[in-house]
């Protein structure tokens, strides 16, 4: 036999084993799942027969597939079927319905917003309605969901809601018609400053990336020559419409996502497919830590291509992939098929599902672990992490007195008896403004309802105190903890003046939603935007545009 002979006997060797070890392993994984679905369904089964107390085996099957998933990742889902309608509409964004958001405030559901032109806004329901009954129906025990699932049904049909409404002494009822609800992905449009365009994308739902190019082309025909297009707050949405958003803003043919995942004939690279609306213009994209999914893959593609800059924070981190599997019974799977790439190869996941740690909880992904990617200018990014904007500012949020007042519903309540009372004057987004009068009477209003809250520091306290018991020095200890207790809550009775700023502005956003709805709380939130003063600023200075976008 020759040398050549030998090689090939030897390799096809190698093969036929790998091949047959390939076979052991599969056949082996195939025993343990046979086996595995044995055990379970003999356990289900005798646990239904002979466990002490009665068992409904829907809630217990739920259960154990919901705990099942739990060990993997939170995208990953079963839907029963009284949830496929819920589904659909997270999906598409329609539903059969009278277009309101509900909200619960001390006992009480009411309207939290009756979005434009909708079957509920045209009956005449307004924020501020408390729902008390729905066909003859008291719902004053129902949580939100509840309430939710009856005003949703098939469009066309009935149903009569009774109503209290602030101004009125008696209950008033409504007949309203259910129609196809559309959930707007681009709630607001609009030139800020004379040539700015401001386009704000809420979701990645069906018609998504057609809603943000008719934007664009509509406020460039009425002058605007630069772009802020604000994903804050996006938690994502569908894949093709990212795709489809991203070519707005890049030329055809260009890669937009790839994704990568256990079947590899599933593997797949996404290029942008139209026309572009403009590849040019100066744009700047806003992104925080609750913009994920689809919104990362917009921001790290304009990022990836130099296309514009980011500000804001840190993104969420998702870089996962899901696809839907039905099964019987007209129930279905969600399940995460694969990880997605942007452009320069760089996966946004940021939180290890894979490696949990002992105790079974789950981390980041630790910077020694990132790999650093390039953007086509050669701008160093990293993976791993979400996506991190090119101008990071410093996230604003509520002190813990406005997060009370706004949870209490006591701003919402302001806001509505503020409304009846003047409705003759109605005011102007862009310049309307709580006077310190009206904050003086709102001081007032709030005086003698409950809105405690412990802090932080509080809690931190309350645990030192009951760790110190079996210290020697606990009744020293005690009443130095209690004096700076009794500091903190002389402090906390003047914050309605110490944060009055802030609450001014949750004022001025319930006021104007009740004259204006969701556009006019958009408009009036600019002033006070730190992101969009950064992102106007920066539009309009050519050169530190050209400057972020460059490699230092």
């Amino acid at each position: 036999m020759t040398f050549n002979k030998k090689l090939i006997v030897a390799l096809s060797s190698i093969i036929l084993i790998s091949l047959v070890s390939f076979k052991l392993k599969v056949s082996d994984r195939y025993f343990e799942i046979i086996k595995n679905l044995d055990i379970f369904t003999t356990l289900y089964k005798e646990l239904n027969t002979y466990y002490v107390d009665e068992i409904n085996p829907t809630d217990l099957m739920e259960i154990g597939i919901e705990a099942m998933l739990e060990s993997l990742d939170p995208y990953t889902n079963f839907i029963p079927e009284n949830r496929i309608e819920d589904y659909r509409i997270m999906s598409t964004g329609q539903y059969g319905g009278i277009g309101t958001a509900m909200g619960k405030f001390n006992g009480r559901n009411v309207v939290l917003m009756a979005f434009e032109g909708s079957p509920a806004d045209k009956a005449g329901i307004k924020i501020g309605d408390e729902i008390i009954a729905i066909d003859q129906v008291d719902i004053t025990e129902l949580d939100t969901e509840e309430i939710n699932t009856l005003l949703k049904g098939q469009i066309g049909t009935s149903l009569q809601i009774k109503v209290k409404r602030y101004s009125q002494n008696k209950p008033l009822t409504f007949t309203v018609k259910r129609d196809r609800i559309n959930i707007e992905s681009v709630p607001y449009y609009g030139l800020i400053d004379k040539d700015i365009a401001y386009i704000r994308l809420t979701e990645f739902s069906s018609g998504a990336g057609a809603d943000v190019r008719s934007a664009l082309i509509e406020l460039r025909d009425k002058g605007a020559k630069k772009v802020i297009l604000d994903l804050r707050g996006n938690g994502g949405g569908l894949l093709n419409e990212s795709i489809d958003v991203s070519n707005v803003f890049i030329p055809k043919g260009y890669e937009v996502v790839s994704t990568k995942g256990k079947i590899e004939e599933w593997n797949k690279s996404y290029k942008s497919e139209k026309n572009p609306v403009d590849i040019s213009i100066p744009l700047v994209v806003l992104i925080n830590g609750t913009s994920a999914s689809a919104s990362e893959i917009v921001s790290g593609v304009m990022q990836d291509y130099d296309r514009g800059v980011l500000i804001g924070q840190r993104s969420f981190g998702k870089g996962l992939v899901q696809a839907t599997r039905p099964l019987s019974y007209n129930s279905q799977l969600k399940l995460t098929t694969a990880k997605y790439y942007t452009p320069s190869g760089r996966c946004i996941q940021a939180i290890d599902y894979s490696h949990r740690n002992d105790d079974g909880t789950i981390g980041k992904i630790p910077d020694s672990l990132k790999n650093e990617f390039t953007t086509k200018a050669g701008r160093k990014v990293y993976d791993g992490g979400g996506v991190t904007p090119d101008v990071e500012l410093e996230e604003e949020g509520f002190a813990p007195i406005t997060i009370e007042l706004i949870r209490n519903g006591y701003i919402f309540d302001f806001a509505t008896a503020y409304y009846y009372k003047n409705q003759e004057n109605v005011p102007d987004p862009n310049t309307f403004e709580i006077s310190d009068n009206l904050y003086s009477e709102f001081s007032e209003w709030i005086k003698g309802k409950d809105y405690a809250y412990t802090s932080d520091t509080e809690k931190l306290i309350a645990k030192l105190k009951e760790q110190s018991k079996d210290d020697k020095f606990h009744q020293f200890i005690s009443e130095e903890l209690t004096q700076l207790e009794n500091e903190i809550q002389s402090h906390k009775s003047d914050e309605i003046k110490i944060f009055e700023n802030e609450i001014k502005l949750a004022l001025k956003d319930e006021i104007i939603s009740r004259f204006h709805k969701r556009q006019g709380m958009i408009e009036a939130s600019f002033e006070s935007d730190v992101e969009v003063a950064k992102a106007k600023e920066i539009l309009n200075d050519a050169q530190k545009y050209k400057d972020l976008l460059s490699v230092k």
